[in-house]
């Protein structure tokens, strides 16, 4: 997209969540994707044509990601159902064709995908016009396999490269961290934050000037709340220099079983959204727990996200929106989580100039630690539990620049009892606040 004459290009992806907050609205976005291009395209329209300011979004499948080309041009020979687009199988003329007069500026694509090895997906969808795209050397690597993390690094700078070059063709990329959403849950806010606002500051060192930073909901609606505004200062601070805005995605673990249960969850997040000033939410639906979702369940979850985003009665005060600075910084100062997040990522920045090679060694020595991730570049010392009031806190830290809780649990080994128990946490919470608020209204005199 060109901007201004003389001025360099901007993304239409991000200037149309500029503009939409601009407007109050939250932009709301889903995860789907399909094989058959017809349907694919198909899924896009229906989103474009939903009741709420949405993005399309092109997730592609597992072969796609994992590189196995031949597997992905095997299903679609064999009309196989894939479990995404295969953008690098189909031609790029078919992929122009998916988004022939339905991608245009005030509904722009993005490629999702889950590499860790992304150069040719990113080089594929350039040909068809898709400059914005997520993921990052850490949170595409860790959670997914067994690559090492120094050849994700490696992996992720020639991809910053190739999309960097899109400039000629009068393209301007955005990349979204997926660093705020590691493992989905049991990760602490601080880590979130820390792991976001270092891919983001990788992604700025390797020449990209277009950025969204993520932070995937968690256990606790307050401590969610830091997190996002300890993420918003801290880019403030580090990056401001970047076109940059804040995406939230609904919780990323094990989902309320309960459609009721599952539409609260939802709620919340829409209202976190606007409560923080988070520009963007990717949302999931009531049938997570049991199946892939219809498109019309993604439209419906679109909506409902929306209707709950205006409910909870707009974007909060000037001051705490992008940009803001001073609101910002009085909303998140003494904040735990911005004081974790900011060690954490001092601790990175402090090892090597080269952000890549700083959080190889940062993993290496423990600095950065995710609990339950069993990746081998992962020391795997740390460990976490959930509060009696849902927060999710340290209970060992291991080499991290960070204090474990001081409650008397924090010196307890979390069993797989515990574990499983933890895990299911949200889902549970959720399910029996749904039967509640059921059993008030059907107890309520009509």
């Amino acid at each position: 997209m060109t901007g201004p004459q003389g001025a360099a290009p901007v993304n239409a992806f991000a200037d149309f969540v500029r503009r939409s907050h601009a407007r109050g609205s939250l932009v709301v976005q889903p995860r789907m994707g399909f094989g058959d291009p017809r349907a694919m395209r198909e899924g896009l329209i229906a989103v474009k044509g939903a009741n709420a300011t949405t993005v399309g979004t092109i997730t592609l499948d597992s072969y796609t990601r994992l590189g196995k080309l031949a597997d992905a041009r095997r299903a679609v020979a064999e009309g196989g159902d894939l479990n995404g687009y295969p953008i690098r199988t189909h031609a790029t003329a078919t992929n122009l064709a998916v988004l022939e007069g339905v991608r245009e500026r005030d509904f722009p694509v993005q490629v999702r995908h889950g590499s860790a090895a992304p150069q040719g997906i990113i080089a594929s969808s350039l040909e068809a016009g898709l400059d914005t795209t997520e993921g990052g050397p850490v949170s595409y690597c860790l959670p997914y396999g067994r690559l090492p993390l120094r050849q994700a690094v490696q992996n992720w700078a020639q991809s910053c490269e190739v999309l960097v070059q899109a400039r000629e063709r009068g393209l301007e990329p955005h990349v979204e961290t997926f660093g705020g959403c590691m493992l989905g849950q049991l990760c602490p806010p601080s880590l979130l934050v820390a792991i976001s606002l270092l891919e983001g500051l990788f992604f700025r060192q390797h020449g990209l000037r277009s950025v969204s930073l993520s932070y995937a909901q968690q256990t606790n609606a307050a401590q969610d709340r830091e997190a996002v505004l300890a993420l918003r200062r801290l880019a403030d601070t580090l990056m401001p220099d970047l076109d940059c805005h804040i995406v939230i995605y609904n919780y990323m673990g094990v989902y309320p079983r309960t459609r009721a249960g599952a539409l609260l969850l939802l709620e919340q997040a829409a209202e976190l959204a606007v409560r923080t000033g988070a520009e963007r939410l990717i949302v999931k639906t009531a049938a997570e727990a049991h199946r892939i979702p219809t498109v019309g369940e993604n439209v419906e979850a679109l909506e409902i996200a929306a209707l709950a985003a205006q409910n909870a009665g707009g974007y909060a005060p000037s001051g705490l929106s992008s940009g803001s600075g001073s609101g910002v910084a009085a909303a998140a100062a003494g904040s735990e989580v911005l004081d974790e997040a900011t060690a954490l990522v001092h601790a990175v920045l402090d090892l090597n100039e080269d952000i890549g090679a700083a959080l190889v060694e940062a993993f290496a020595r423990g600095l950065l630690d995710v609990p339950y991730c069993l990746h081998p570049d992962n020391a795997g010392r740390s460990r976490s539990f959930i509060e009696s009031d849902g927060r999710l806190r340290w209970s060992h830290t291991g080499s991290l620049p960070v204090r474990a809780s001081g409650r008397s649990v924090a010196g307890q080994r979390m069993t797989a009892t515990d574990l499983l128990q933890a895990l299911s946490y949200v889902e549970q919470t959720f399910d029996r606040a749904a039967a509640t608020n059921l059993d008030r209204a059907l107890r309520a005199p009509h």
